[in-house]
């Protein structure tokens, strides 16, 4: 008896775990990636914490073949993107039959806790294809499977202004402070991914200005290390 895949959405951030998630889930038959799924804010029009436009976000999942879903939210607390969430969720299971949701995340037990119970309530399982991976081997095996990648977001407690909008190579990761994670795991940069093996064609854009984004002061404490973020914009 033939089993079937089971049918997931991708979480997808746009940047590189997110795509080499894809990718790995790509060449095992017991999945089948049905669409993308992500978050951005309704006003900005851009994906939540990466801060790149929405319209970079369809011409990748043009460029992949797949239909991207788009959870838009106004409401920034937990209770309003949960109940979004939840909407979209249960529009999916619906549309396209998933049994799941699939995530980038490589280490961070407490997310990926948050994630399993979120989707038990509508009865879906989250699945995790780089789990528990070395975190550099990972980025290598990026790089030399032909992705490309681009810095769009970094933490200034992490790394510099002059890290955003460079392109992530061997020397780039090379150049980290020892502190910073080579995935970034910790948010110490966040990435918008252009071409490789998942692609049929490179994403086009500019990169734009740099511009920086304090944190709230309700946020700032006189021990915290990051006090804001640079964005590169993307056109």
């Amino acid at each position: 008896m033939t089993v079937q895949p089971i049918k997931v959405l991708m979480a997808w951030s746009g940047g590189k775990d997110s795509a080499m998630a894809l990718w790995k889930l790509r060449q095992d038959p017991a999945f089948e990636v049905v669409a993308l799924l992500t978050t951005g804010n309704a006003e900005m029009q851009r994906i939540s914490m990466h801060g790149v436009r929405l319209g970079l976000a369809r011409q990748q999942a043009e460029s992949i073949g797949l239909p991207l879903l788009e959870m838009l939210v106004t409401d920034a607390t937990y209770s309003g993107y949960e109940v979004k969430m939840g909407e979209m969720l249960t529009t999916a299971i619906e549309t396209y039959r998933i049994q799941g949701v699939a995530f980038g995340d490589i280490f961070l037990a407490d997310l990926r806790q948050y994630r399993e119970e979120q989707l038990a309530r509508l009865n879906l399982k989250a699945f995790f294809p780089l789990w528990g991976q070395d975190t550099l081997q990972l980025a290598e095996t990026f790089l030399a499977s032909g992705f490309e990648t681009i810095l769009c977001c970094v933490n200034d407690g992490h790394l510099g202004a002059e890290f955003v909008g460079q392109r992530l190579s061997t020397s780039l990761l090379e150049s980290f402070p020892p502190a910073v994670d080579p995935c970034g795991e910790n948010g110490e940069y966040h990435t918008f991914c252009y071409a490789g093996p998942i692609f049929r064609k490179a994403v086009d854009f500019a990169v734009g200005e740099k511009v920086y984004k304090p944190l709230d002061a309700a946020y700032v404490t006189a021990d915290s290390k990051t006090r804001g973020f640079w964005y590169v914009d993307l056109v």
